[in-house]
């Protein structure tokens, strides 16, 4: 069977009983964490000017949880460049998954009262479709100018929206097909307002690729494997996978992979350098006067994705390794409010990152495509001191989770910076427990109006 369709067949036939136990957890904080980054992203530059220029008319799903209704495409792209906007959302399988996906979920769920156990497999369907396609590409998109987010995340909200409507093998095949067509996403674009515009791009398409598969709409059923087709399209070598059988039925990526909730408001590619850092700062009580030189070792993919030396803003910003170590010794965290354009401009701050050396290593993990095996940071004092930490497993991974209490105050900081009138304990045990919630009025009952 062609790899379109099969990848329809699991997907459509997918149910919440056949979805790993191990799974869940990872859904459920997914649901958390990206619900919590919209509510802060709602009102940055990029979403509050794609909503003036959109103008969504009425319709039947939130925009920013409680700003209003549109139609559903319209909301999970609104939605899903909020959530993105502020790069605080979790990332997994090389892009930003759930920002792509949960948004879409969300819109489209509201329209056909889906059950939380629907939304939680849509989901699934969706995450393990994009790392279905991922694996099969043994170079890495980044350094071929491809976003992930932008060209798996509209089959990933396609399979999920499609999920949600129930549509048959057919009909999903034709879904994949369209959203093929909707895929995009260059890392030319990091570090400005279009990185999260593609979130949202996704997120959109998936919506609208589903909806139109439903009502007849067709694309070619072997869109993703064909010579001219996805794989080959994206692949930097054109060395794409489109002949394997289909891993997802029994090898499930899911409560492997999981997903990476970001402790830090900046590009993941920083976070094991900063939480070198920040713990070298506190176990030292190190202050920036007495700072000579801070020298990061990280994958040279990830230095080249870290282009910005002196960033100019707080979009920037999150994109430079040397505002990332030098905004943390200096307010000793790295803050939703230490990404805002005041602080990236302050001229102690600029001073302190021209101290920071990034260096590349070139010894790869097999594990994780892209990564080092390790990121370092030296600090060397001006008194001759030396202090060195090493980190191979990041903060908020699989392998090092955040904690419940880090989970809950980073979900209580976001909807405090995005101004939302909501009692946080109880939206954050619905969201929580999504799989077992009747649908999307019990998930907004602790909104207040």
């Amino acid at each position: 069977m062609a790899l379109t369709r099969e990848l329809a067949g699991f997907c459509s036939s997918l149910r919440c009983d056949d979805v790993p136990t191990a799974a869940f957890p990872f859904i459920r904080i997914a649901f958390t964490d990206c619900f919590a980054t919209l509510v802060a992203g709602r009102f940055s530059d990029p979403a509050r000017i794609l909503r003036e220029s959109l103008q969504p008319g009425a319709g039947t799903s939130r925009v920013f949880v409680d700003q209003g209704m549109a139609g559903a495409a319209d909301a999970a792209l609104l939605n899903g460049t909020a959530a993105h906007a502020l790069d605080f959302d979790d990332a997994a399988q090389k892009g930003h998954i759930s920002a792509a996906i949960v948004p879409a979920i969300l819109a489209e769920a509201e329209v056909v009262g889906s059950t939380g156990g629907a939304m939680a497999t849509a989901y699934a369907a969706g995450y393990e479709a994009w790392a279905e396609l991922f694996r099969r590409e043994p170079d890495l998109h980044h350094n071929f100018s491809w976003h992930p987010t932008g060209v798996f995340g509209p089959i990933a909200a396609a399979v999920a929206c499609a999920s949600l409507l129930h549509l048959d093998q057919e009909r999903t095949t034709h879904a994949i097909a369209i959203a093929a067509s909707e895929c995009a996403g260059l890392i030319a674009n990091f570090g400005s307002m279009a990185k999260p515009f593609v979130a949202g791009q996704a997120a959109r398409a998936g919506v609208l690729a589903a909806r139109l598969a439903a009502n007849g709409f067709t694309g070619n059923p072997e869109a993703l494997e064909h010579p001219k087709g996805l794989l080959m399209g994206i692949s930097p070598n054109r060395k794409a996978d489109v002949a394997s059988p289909l891993l997802a039925r029994g090898d499930w990526q899911l409560p492997v992979g999981g997903v990476n909730t970001k402790k830090y408001p900046t590009c993941f590619a920083t976070h094991r350098a900063l939480d070198a850092m920040l713990w070298l700062v506190q176990e030292h009580d190190l202050r920036p006067a007495q700072v000579k030189r801070i020298v990061a070792t990280t994958s040279r993919r990830n230095k080249s994705t870290l282009r910005f030396e002196r960033p100019e803003d707080g979009l920037q910003a999150k994109f430079s390794m040397q505002f990332a170590l030098a905004a943390a010794l200096l307010a000793r965290r790295l803050s939703l409010m230490e990404l805002e354009d005041g602080f990236v401009r302050r001229d102690d701050l600029r001073e302190l990152m021209t101290r920071v050396e990034v260096q590349p290593e070139d010894r790869e993990d097999p594990r994780r495509p892209g990564e080092a095996p390790q990121d370092v940071v030296c600090i060397e004092t001006a008194d001759g001191r030396r202090f060195t930490r090493e980190v191979q497993y990041v903060r908020g991974g699989p392998e090092h989770p955040l904690s419940p209490g880090e989970l809950f105050g980073k979900f209580e900081s976001c909807l405090a910076y995005g101004r939302l009138a909501a009692d946080a304990q109880k939206l954050f045990d619905a969201l929580m427990r999504i799989d077992s919630l009747p649908g999307t009025r019990a998930l907004y009952a602790s909104i207040e109006r």
